[in-house]
């Protein structure tokens, strides 16, 4: 095994971002080992206050950087190809297929003592790219809420501050990446649920253009259902991409492959683009002021960087009844599949979305998938005239955590404090949310950057040129 330099201590790698790591590896001053050793050591210290992870694999990990070393000295010795996350310790949301790890879908109705035998195009795609998997991250039951807690994993908690929430449904995603317990993770975003916990933690998350990562089996809540890197860095956010975006023909919604390299130009900066910067999206209310305040803030930094901004709402009403209706059908036609016996163990909150779900009409779904389509194609012209809209990531820092079941299930109650994420599942155009500021009692607030479809490149571009003038801190755990 490498030996680390003096400087950096087992505290600096799990703090090290994974383009970082990457070049340590080359280099030689650190390995694979190394860092999936003080990974480990920190998600066993960590893990039972933050409950990021519902499933860690240390046997698993050790063999995978071991492996990951030993194709690095070949790389180093003989020029040897190495994968383009190799060696780096990464983490899977409990959605997600993994082969040979239980996937459990933050649920008590699914059976663990099965065949596991069938990776997910993300998590395929982590192999193949040399990525060190270390566990199964949390999640809501099914992922269906914009916090993580289930009655399978309990509450999961937010490193910056363990009485309030990381979000969801991406939340064990979150919390993992913010708290050091390995700088790369895949979380999936159905309304909001890689964006919400990225504001909530301090971290990149990336919502691509809907298709750009391949999905298998598809999300019982179609096509709003999206996968996306959650990451210490925009550049690893990029990284990321270009592993998650290669083709898998098992997703028949899969956008054409796309071979360009989302690092290059990245460093590009943002001078000259058309920014439209939209506070409230016309119709959001509550908004915090100190997120308001951070946005804001933020929006200069953009025109200090040569960006051209318009303050411009994109001329659209609330789609608050759009999303929660078709969310509250898949909830509905998961639920139909539960026997009795399984319906029994669920989720209140689950539950509560199923039954409304129950209450839509055919007709009722028909017309919304048509006022979908109407603020799809509004969206795609209005992105015409701009190269991208900007707006906070959330109304509201972290709330606190609690149970499952504690609050009324409402569309209001499920996602009115995250009016600025779920416009754009409907619209299917990539988003990314990085940090911007921390309130005055040390949470993090995000602000989000929206392109047109397929733009997903853009997208990262601006979060770079963004995070270049601003890095964020960590949390002190």
């Amino acid at each position: 095994m490498s030996t680390a330099p003096a400087a950096a201590s087992t505290q600096d790698l799990t703090q090290t971002p994974a383009h970082e790591l990457l070049a340590l590896y080359r280099s030689g001053q650190t390995s694979p080992v190394e860092v999936t050793q003080a990974v480990l050591q920190r998600i066993a210290r960590l893990n039972p206050h933050i409950n990021a992870f519902c499933l860690v694999d240390e046997a698993a990990a050790m063999a995978s950087a071991r492996a990951s070393e030993a194709r690095w000295q070949a790389h180093r010795q003989q020029g040897a190809p190495v994968g383009a996350l190799e060696g780096v310790p990464s983490s899977i949301k409990d959605l997600i297929l993994t082969r040979g790890w239980p996937t459990l879908r933050g649920s008590r109705t699914v059976d663990p003592n099965q065949a596991w035998e069938v990776d997910a195009p993300a998590t395929a795609r982590l192999r193949e790219a040399g990525a060190v998997l270390l566990g199964k991250t949390t999640t809501p039951e099914f992922g269906c809420k914009g916090e993580t807690n289930s009655p399978a994993t309990g509450i999961t908690r937010n490193p910056w501050n363990l009485l309030h929430t990381p979000g969801g449904s991406s939340g064990g995603t979150a919390a993992a990446v913010a708290a050091g317990l390995g700088p790369l993770s895949v979380g999936t975003d159905g309304a909001g649920s890689v964006r919400i916990p990225a504001a909530f933690c301090g971290n990149v998350g990336l919502k691509p253009s809907f298709g750009r990562v391949p999905a298998y089996p598809l999300s019982p809540f179609g096509s709003v259902a999206h996968l996306g890197p959650h990451t210490l860095s925009v550049r690893d956010a990029a990284m990321m991409m270009n592993v998650l975006k290669q083709p898998d023909a098992r997703d028949w919604t899969a956008l054409p492959p796309d071979v360009s390299d989302y690092t290059v130009g990245l460093e590009d900066g943002i001078r000259g683009l058309r920014i439209a910067y939209s506070p409230t999206l016309g119709f959001a209310k509550n908004i915090h002021p100190e997120v308001a305040a951070s946005v804001a803030a933020a929006v200069q930094v953009l025109q200090a960087l040569g960006a051209h901004v318009e303050h411009i709402d994109p001329g659209f009403e609330d789609p608050l009844d759009i999303t929660t209706g078709l969310w509250f059908l898949g909830a509905y036609t998961v639920w139909q599949g539960l026997s009795a016996a399984q319906q029994a163990v669920t989720d209140p909150d689950f539950r509560a979305e199923a039954e409304l779900g129950a209450q839509l009409s055919a007709l009722q779904v028909q017309q919304l998938h048509q006022r979908r389509g109407v603020l799809g194609s509004h969206m795609r012209q209005f992105m015409q005239r701009y190269d991208l809209l900007v707006t906070p990531a959330v109304s509201i820092p972290a709330f606190e955590a609690r149970a499952a079941g504690t609050a009324p299930m409402t569309p209001e109650a499920m996602l009115g404090w995250t009016p600025f994420s779920y416009p754009f599942n409907l619209t299917q155009q990539p988003a990314i949310t990085v940090p911007c500021g921390l309130t005055r009692s040390g949470l993090p607030m995000g602000l989000q950057i929206v392109g047109p479809m397929f733009g997903d490149a853009l997208v990262l571009r601006a979060a770079r040129a963004y995070e270049s003038v601003m890095p964020v801190g960590r949390p002190v755990l």
